[in-house]
């Protein structure tokens, strides 16, 4: 009862600090809330299990590995912003490319909207006595009722909730680390820490990470935030973003590989909900009603981006409500036919497909800015991107 309501209180006083008028007002944490949650929900709940259940001592290395490319892929899209801020586009390949790219996020954005919706699904019945299917149903209501919204009404009123839903999921997140950080401390000084090896080494670890990089995505939002902040404000906002979720995802890995022991239970996507309900009963409570919500406006600004990104490559010959309804049948499709680890790992690989062109972009305007290092970084994670894509491997 007490570590419970320890949990309450300091979630509570998280949420209350986040909604002060100089924090919630300042225009730095605005900018840098939509890249934190995107980054966030993308997968903080579901990798934690991933992770310890396959990589065992080695998972924070390969949770620091992956914020690390997850960063440098941030340090090219950063260049971008800067460079169109800058000298603009200079020909018409640059153009091509920044086209392809977009039409690139488009289709990443079709694939991570499945993943979202079907987590959220999975998440609305883990603590029921329904199975995967009734999951799916839930997933499919929740699609049907996002392109309803997107056809009649716009996502507007939807869109306002993220601010809202940022605050509780960073709220609960603190709470959630406060819990583990006090499973951790109790088992340390009784000597009860759990040390696992890795269940899969070389070449089969290298593709199984391949296939989680969008687990650590979203930051690129920042550069198509252009109508609303200045290109300085992007760039130290995406950077914000990039550091505070890797300190999370860090903090959270750390913990868990020391409390988690394989073989508890099933590995699944709701793996972490039947975990922490050793730690505190009221942590599955707090991470469903997180996941949901995080889950939820995650899909509505990916499919309203979606919309926007093939409306505006289009020239407007493809109008929005158009992208939201094969956006729909598409993630129908994958929600009845794939696995939840399946559609990560094609949204990795779509998402690895766009920050290759990034990078290809970005190396190309650091070549004619006479910049060898930033050449050579560039031109690497671009080659980077296209084995990611290529070789990327599903959990299952």
């Amino acid at each position: 009862m007490i570590l419970n309501a320890a949990i309450v209180l300091v979630s509570a006083l998280v949420g209350a600090v986040l909604m002060l008028p100089r924090v919630a007002g300042a225009r730095i944490w605005r900018a840098t809330v939509t890249p934190l949650a995107s980054i966030i929900g993308s997968g903080f709940l579901v990798l934690g299990p991933i992770l310890d259940t396959h990589f065992g001592i080695w998972a924070p290395a390969v949770m620091a590995a992956l914020c690390g490319v997850a960063y440098a892929y941030g340090a090219a899209v950063r260049y971008n912003i800067a460079w169109l801020d800058g000298t603009g586009i200079r020909d018409q390949l640059d153009l091509r490319l920044e086209q392809l790219g977009s039409l690139a996020l488009a289709f990443a954005y079709f694939v991570s909207v499945a993943y979202y919706l079907n987590l959220l699904g999975a998440f609305a019945v883990s603590l029921t006595d329904l199975g995967p299917e009734q999951g799916r149903v839930v997933t499919s209501g929740v699609f049907l009722l996002i392109l309803l919204v997107g056809w009649t009404r716009g996502f507007g009123a939807l869109e306002r909730l993220e601010e809202v839903s940022v605050g509780v999921k960073l709220a609960i997140i603190a709470g959630l680390l406060f819990a583990l950080g006090w499973r951790f401390v109790t088992q340390a000084t009784t000597g009860a820490l759990v040390l696992h090896m890795p269940d899969i080494v070389g070449w089969q670890a290298v593709t199984l990470v391949f296939g989680l990089l969008v687990t650590v995505q979203g930051f690129e939002i920042s550069r198509y935030m252009g109508a609303e902040y200045d290109a300085g404000t992007r760039i130290r906002s995406m950077r914000y973003a990039q550091w505070l979720s890797s300190a999370i995802y860090m903090l959270y890995i750390l913990f868990l590989t020391f409390l988690y022991l394989p073989g508890q239970g099933e590995l699944s996507e709701t793996s972490i909900i039947a975990f922490t309900a050793l730690v505190a009963p009221i942590l599955p409570i707090l991470l469903i009603a997180a996941a949901l919500s995080a889950q939820f406006s995650a899909a509505v600004a990916d499919t309203g981006g979606a919309g926007g990104l093939v409306a505006e490559v289009s020239g407007g010959r493809v109008p929005a409500r158009a992208v939201y309804a094969l956006l729909a049948g598409a993630g129908l499709t994958m929600t009845w036919g794939m696995s939840v680890f399946e559609i990560i790992t094609y949204a990795s690989r779509a998402f690895a497909f766009y920050y290759a062109l990034q990078s290809m972009l970005a190396a190309r305007r650091a070549y004619a800015a006479d910049d060898g290092r930033r050449v050579a970084l560039f031109a690497a994670l671009s080659a980077l991107g296209i084995a990611i894509m290529v070789f990327g491997a599903s959990v299952e």
